[in-house]
C-alpha cells in the first residue's frame, strides 16, 4: 500500500466519522489516532467547522507513540526506567516532521552532534524498524496500543479535574507559523488549558525544525484540500 492509498482511505474514514461526531456528539473530546496525522487532523478540523462543532482544544492528533519511543531510546542510553525519563517531541507525526528535543530531555542525555542525529534518525524511523523486525508481516500494534491508552489516560485524568497534566500532542496551535503543531499542551476539564512554550533548541534541532516546516505544512494543505473536494463531490451528487 502507497502513503496516497493509506490517505484516501484514511481520510474517507476520519471524514465520516467527524460527521457522525458532529451530528450526534458535537462536544466530545476526539482523538485522531489514524495516519497520516499530519494530514487527518485538519481534515477533521474542516468537517467540524462546516458543521458549526469545531472546538479546537478538543481535538487532538495523537502523537504520543513518538514520545514513547524516544523515552525507550533514551531510557536504553541512560540505563534508566522509561518511566522515569521524559523527551518532548515536537512536529508532526511522520517522518522528518517528528523532532525529538534530545537537548531537553530529563535526565539530561549528553550526546555528540552525530550521535544525537543518528537517535533523532531512530526515533523518526521506528516505524520502519518494526516493520522490518516483523520481516513484513506487519508494523507497530502493541506499542501504538500502549500509546494510545497512555494518552486516553491523561485525558480522562484531566476531564476528572487533576492537576498538571502534560502530554505532547499535534493540536491547533499558535506556537509557529503553521495551523497545526505537536507540542507540550497542558490539559485540562475543558481540553487544552495551555500551551507550553517550545524551549531552546540546539543547532541539530534548530535545523531539523526549519526543514520540517515547509514538509508539515503540505501535509496540512492535503487534509483541508481533501475536505473541499468531498464537498464539492457532494455538492454535485
Amino acid at each position: 500500500m502507497t502513503r496516497d492509498d493509506l490517505f484516501n482511505i484514511n481520510a474517507g474514514i476520519v471524514a465520516v466519522l467527524c460527521e457522525a461526531i458532529s451530528a450526534t456528539c458535537p462536544d466530545a473530546w476526539v482523538l485522531i489516532i489514524s495516519n497520516p496525522v499530519n494530514s487527518t487532523v485538519p481534515i477533521a478540523a474542516e468537517i467540524f467547522k462546516r458543521a458549526g462543532t469545531y472546538h479546537p482544544t478538543r481535538l487532538f492528533g495523537v502523537t504520543t507513540l513518538d514520545v514513547v519511543r524516544a523515552e525507550a531510546f533514551v531510557a536504553e542510553l541512560l540505563g534508566a526506567d522509561p518511566k522515569d525519563v521524559a523527551v518532548p517531541v515536537v512536529g508532526g507525526h511522520a517522518g522528518a516532521t517528528i523532532l525529538p528535543l534530545l537537548s531537553q530531555a530529563k535526565p539530561q542525555l549528553q550526546l555528540e552532534p552525530p550521535r544525537a542525529a543518528a537517535l533523532m534518525a531512530r526515533i523518526q524511523d521506528a516505524g520502519t524498524e518494526v516493520v522490518h523486525a516483523k520481516a513484513g508481516a506487519g508494523s507497530a500494534t502493541l506499542s501504538m496500543a500502549w500509546a494510545a491508552a497512555r494518552f486516553v489516560e491523561a485525558c480522562l485524568r484531566a476531564m476528572g479535574g487533576e492537576g498538571g497534566i502534560v502530554e505532547c500532542s499535534y493540536v491547533a496551535s499558535s506556537l509557529t507559523s503553521l495551523p497545526f503543531f505537536a507540542s507540550p499542551v497542558r490539559l485540562g476539564r475543558s481540553g487544552v488549558e495551555e500551551f507550553l512554550p517550545l524551549g531552546p533548541m540546539n543547532e541539530l534541532e534548530q535545523r531539523n525544525y526549519d526543514t520540517m516546516l515547509p514538509e508539515l505544512a503540505g501535509s496540512i494543505q492535503k487534509g483541508v484540500e481533501f475536505v473541499q473536494k468531498r464537498q464539492q463531490q457532494q455538492a454535485g451528487q
